[in-house]
């Protein structure tokens, strides 16, 4: 602090103004200036706010809380979401095969971009198994197509689809696989699992 401001505040002691709190340690004194008006009034606003709002929806309860809130969204979102994709394919247990062009041509991208690593091009099967022939792990109806693919099989290296592919994309890519039944591929793997009389 340099002598001229010292003196400065000394002399503002001397006159009576109150800008020196009274504390002094080690020689460092202490300003009791007033607040910003503007901060004073901001911090009264606030005040008030909180007033309103406990009134609004702790006591009088006429604001939706943030659990209404949420259970009306997903409400919502779960009635667009059955016009989108339909009740026929939200589980394994009601999915059907489709049979229009467009839905197996929208399943064949689906494998070639998806499946093909482990399962090849035609079907023949590389590190999953043959998709072609009658031998199957896991069952053969669509509805087993299907919750193979939305659940996985991770023991054997296949993950879930179920964060990447929506269900009609999962019944499109089932269908497709249906469509690969008895095709004889070159190079098939050798049979795995148990035959399928579907």
């Amino acid at each position: 602090m340099e002598p001229n401001q010292a003196s400065q505040f000394e002399q503002d002691e001397l006159t009576g103004d109150k800008i020196l709190s009274g504390h002094d340690y080690d020689g460092i004194k202490e300003l009791d200036n007033d607040l910003p008006k503007w901060w004073v009034w901001l911090f009264y606003i606030t005040i008030i706010i909180a007033v309103i709002y406990m009134l609004n929806f702790h006591v009088l309860g006429w604001g939706i809380s943030q659990a209404d809130e949420y259970n009306n969204e997903m409400a919502a979102a779960n009635v667009i979401y059955q016009k989108q994709v339909g009740d026929n394919i939200l589980n394994a247990s009601s999915v059907t095969v489709l049979t229009d062009e467009a839905s197996l041509q929208a399943g064949k991208e689906i494998w070639v971009k998806s499946c093909t690593v482990c399962h090849l091009a035609e079907g023949q099967g590389l590190v999953g198994p043959n998709m072609t022939d009658e031998y199957w792990i896991h069952g053969c109806s669509i509805g087993d197509i299907f919750n193979i693919i939305l659940v996985g099989v991770p023991e054997k290296g296949m993950i879930s689809w179920k964060d990447q592919l929506k269900p009609l994309q999962i019944q499109q890519v089932s269908s497709y696989i249906v469509t690969l039944k008895g095709t004889n591929p070159p190079n098939p793997k050798e049979p795995q699992g148990e035959k399928c009389d579907s």
